[in-house]
């Protein structure tokens, strides 16, 4: 059963993205801040809200652009780069300063070119691409033999990526090759070729949609199955009442359709067939698959493979489009015709009312992450996601109303 989103959580939220989070990160720096804005939110329900932002400083030098963040989660407090805040209404937090993240204590040498060119023996330049506080980052790099990519991730996930990446170029999946892991979490893997399929689905698939999903299935078929042993995550749709938490946050004034729509979501996964378990990707949408021709060139991003249902992959691929014209209407033109072709197609491979309540749970979970600090109007997009995952939801209570009443059909 769904509960309300906790009363403290909603006060670190505000707290921390408030006007009073600058006193709280003047804590972190002993430099004079001038100017700070949000960055980055991310609210994990249970498991505390974390914070970046950017900041300007005065030093000896300057006004110096800086990156700071907080969070009020679970953290590794003998970091020496940490340091503990407290508000004025009791609020306790910790912060840091990037790169220095007490959870991934390789970042700072991953951001840093020359540590680097020490670790990999030769010059290489950076791109930082994406940065979760505490959870992971991902460095590009460059060199004279080529781009490879650096994930830093918790030095206790670093096998167990590593595995997974072994795994899957052995049994001949389009995977990025493993070519270091280290034990401060520095994992190197190797670039995969081809367009992310959000490129292919921007300028329109045309006829090519069919044969681009066939590949899509197929690569999914030939997932090793050694990959049943590896933990099962939960999906999306089975923590339904988690990200019901989280979008709550984002779209308060739609509590009750937030709630209406996990319990309906709950309800279609207790009276739906998910299938055997298979081994599936875990993440499976359209930027981490690369494209090349009609077929699938590249399998990214292969931190969650392990155990699950198939209904699950093909929930998360479909769900995930489904919001690409809430995201950004100009750039996916084509999606929603093109989407309704996919959706049949799946429909005929697994069982129909599982596969749109996975549909529907996956949509739920990206409605918080719809919030964006950077000045833009987020609010129709999140509202969009939130009717997208409505939409999922009346198609899998329809495919359950004809399955009991088959006149219907």
């Amino acid at each position: 059963m769904t509960q309300p989103v906790p009363a403290h959580e909603a006060r670190e939220l505000a707290a921390l993205t408030g006007p009073g989070a600058g006193a709280l990160l003047q804590g972190i720096v002993s430099e004079r801040i001038t100017a700070w804005q949000v960055h980055t939110t991310h609210h994990r329900p249970g498991a505390g809200v974390t914070v970046g932002y950017t900041a300007t400083v005065v030093d000896s030098g300057g006004l110096v652009e800086d990156y700071l963040c907080l969070t009020t989660g679970p953290i590794n407090s003998s970091c020496p780069h940490l340091r503990r805040v407290v508000g004025p209404d009791g609020l306790i937090a910790h912060g840091w300063r990037h790169p220095h993240d007490p959870d991934l204590p390789a970042l700072a040498t991953a951001c840093d070119s020359a540590a680097m060119g020490r670790r990999l023996g030769g010059k290489v330049s950076l791109e930082l691409l994406s940065y979760r506080p505490t959870r992971r980052a991902v460095v590009r790099l460059k060199a004279e033999s080529g781009t490879a990519y650096a994930k830093v991730v918790r030095p206790g996930r670093r096998q167990s990526l590593a595995k997974r990446h072994v795994m899957l170029t052995r049994a001949g999946i389009p995977a990025p090759q493993l070519l270091r892991c280290d034990d401060d979490g520095l994992v190197v893997i190797s670039a995969c070729s081809g367009t992310p399929l959000a490129n292919v689905l921007s300028r329109g698939m045309g006829a090519a949609a069919p044969t681009i999903l066939s590949s899509l299935i197929d690569t999914l078929d030939r997932l090793p199955r050694q990959a049943l042993d590896l933990s099962r995550r939960p999906s999306w749709s089975e923590r339904a009442d988690h990200y019901a938490h989280g979008a709550i946050t984002v779209l308060p004034a739609h509590r009750d359709r937030l709630l209406a729509l996990a319990r309906g979501i709950n309800e279609l996964m207790a009276r739906s067939n998910p299938g055997p378990l298979v081994p599936v990707h875990g993440d499976f949408y359209e930027a981490n698959i690369l494209v090349e021709g009609h077929q699938i060139s590249g399998l990214i991003d292969v931190d969650s493979l392990g155990p699950g249902h198939r209904v699950d992959d093909l929930g998360c691929l479909l769900g995930h489009i489904s919001v690409l014209p809430h995201l950004a209407p100009r750039s996916y033109p084509h999606v929603p015709n093109e989407l309704e072709g996919w959706i049949r197609q799946c429909e005929q491979l697994v069982d129909p009312v599982a596969l749109n309540a996975r549909c529907a749970g996956v949509t739920l979970s990206l409605i918080a992450g719809a919030r964006r600090e950077d000045g833009e109007n987020w609010l129709p997009d999140a509202e969009g996601r939130l009717a997208a995952a409505e939409m999922w939801l009346a198609r899998g209570r329809a495919h359950l109303a004809r399955a009991q009443h088959p006149a219907l059909l």
